[in-house]
């Protein structure tokens, strides 16, 4: 109980922001930033890759089991460090200001904008089925920018305008306050587990295919590739099953305003990224069970969960699937605007952002100009209209801020062995090693799997040295106390 007090303490003395989220909002938090678009479509493009049903599952499985390992290593660091900023926070204490810097940077250019730019892209583009007029047609080009894979077109058009207008309403929600984000967060968390709940059923139950299942399961690894072809293949075919998955630590950039942390943080982190790993591998199960391989392989789109819903309700299933994943990637951008805010804000009070980040709204205690920053590099983002592209630089870079933060959490132990610990990493050391060596393994993986998007994922967290060093010059800390 002591060390919960001092945790607390140290939790109210770094931040000006209010403890307003209980153990199910933070629960729901890791939840609903993790479910998006990416559980209906990145299936097909994984199955294309594995060639084989039990690739598929064993993908999912592997990569579920490291985001949970994850999460029971992160719930030490985040007990014992609950303050604004989270992961920010992990590494520049556990490794130095300038790895923290380098995850913030990284996070602003590419990791938390893109993501949210890249799920307001889906959201849109599955508001076309209701309303054909929301076409990806850019009426107004404001010119090329080269990119790794080709050129990529800023411009406007439906659907980018509709992008960036879910992001700054949400931004605006945000803004209000933490309970009515909270409040717009839970609802639709539950919404959309609601409706994946719904999609395994559909599969499992009432669209279970008999010739699906022996087509799927009577020889489940046929076709997968062997050897050095395997790992090439499970590195390219994780980033799909990584993003579906990715943003689960994002809790942790709202530590500060979570009731009793020592005790929430681990509980949500483990509970949420279990729930969700279960869901994703039984919502493949009934991809599988009413799907033939080639059916989820050549889904229009992509759009497996579509596929699925389809071949239970005909042509009203496509309506029944692109509402539930409209509400799906609504609260999924919700999570993301609400905690990423919180990186840049700790970032500024260090000096190492823009400096009016750093306030608090007098009225709602949130940081409004860390939000609106935020919001107008997403839509500058969304302009270009991709979710391929800045999948692939969201997963690698993520990678490279996993593997760190493992290692953090091994140095914190050696370094700082007086640091009050209510939560100990279940399995330390073997559990955190092997999320470590995971994280760090796939992370070589691409390099050679997807060398140029993994490339430029790399140059942009290297772009980050200057800045940090121009910013630590120029940038005056905010004083805490």
């Amino acid at each position: 109980m002591a060390t919960e007090i001092n945790v607390v303490r140290e939790q109210g003395a770094t931040s000006g922001l209010k403890p307003r989220l209980t153990l199910l909002d933070a629960t729901m938090l890791v939840m609903g930033s993790m479910i998006g678009s990416g559980i209906f479509i990145v299936s097909a493009d994984m199955a294309r890759t594995m060639m084989s049903a039990g690739g598929l599952l064993l993908v999912w499985g592997a990569t579920g089991l490291i985001t949970v390992l994850g999460a029971l290593a992160y719930g030490e660091l985040a007990a014992a460090m609950p303050r604004a900023g989270g992961q920010y926070v992990f590494l520049r204490e556990g490794l130095g200001p300038i790895w923290g810097f380098l995850y913030g940077w990284t996070l602003f250019v590419v990791i938390q904008t893109g993501t949210i730019a890249a799920v307001a892209v889906a959201f849109s583009r599955f508001l076309q089925v209701f309303f054909p007029a929301v076409t990806p047609d850019v009426f107004l080009s404001l010119g090329h920018i080269p990119m790794p894979g080709g050129q990529v077109e800023l411009g406007l058009s439906i659907q980018r305008i509709i992008a960036m207008a879910v992001i700054l309403v949400l931004t605006g929600v945000n803004i209000m306050g933490v309970r009515e984000a909270k409040w717009i967060q839970n609802l639709f968390t539950t919404a959309k587990i609601a409706a994946l709940v719904g999609l395994i059923f559909l599969g499992v139950a009432i669209g279970r295919d008999p010739a699906a299942l022996r087509a799927n399961f009577a020889a489940p690894w046929q076709g997968m590739p062997l050897g050095t072809a395997f790992i090439m293949a499970f590195g390219a075919a994780a980033v799909g099953s990584l993003f579906a998955s990715d943003a689960w630590n994002n809790v942790t950039f709202a530590a500060a305003e979570v009731h009793r942390p020592a005790r929430n943080l681990p509980l949500a982190l483990a509970m949420g990224t279990g729930a969700v790993t279960l869901i994703y591998l039984l919502a493949n199960v009934a991809y599988l069970s009413a799907l033939t391989l080639g059916e989820i392989q050549h889904a229009a789109q992509d759009r497996v969960g579509t596929v699925l819903s389809q071949h239970v309700f005909g042509g009203m299933g496509l309506y029944l699937m692109a509402g539930a994943i409209l509400v799906s990637t609504f609260g999924c951008i919700n999570g993301l605007v609400l905690a990423g805010a919180r990186v840049f804000y700790s970032m500024a009070r260090d000096g190492l952002f823009f400096r009016p980040a750093a306030d608090l709204s007098p009225r709602s205690a949130v940081p409004v100009k860390a939000l609106l920053f935020q919001a107008a590099w997403t839509c500058l983002l969304a302009l270009s209209g991709t979710y391929g592209n800045l999948l692939d630089y969201v997963i690698f870079a993520a990678l490279i801020f996993y593997f760190l933060t493992a290692v953090a959490l091994f140095r914190l132990r050696v370094t700082r062995p007086e640091m009050p610990r209510p939560y100990r990493a279940f399995g330390y050391p073997v559990l955190p090693a092997i999320y470590l060596l995971a994280t760090g393994g796939i992370a070589v993986v691409l390099l050679f799997a997807k060398p140029i998007y993994s490339t430029a994922g790399l140059v942009l967290v290297l772009l980050g040295v200057p800045v940090f060093f121009l910013w630590r010059r120029t940038g005056t800390p905010v004083d805490s106390a």
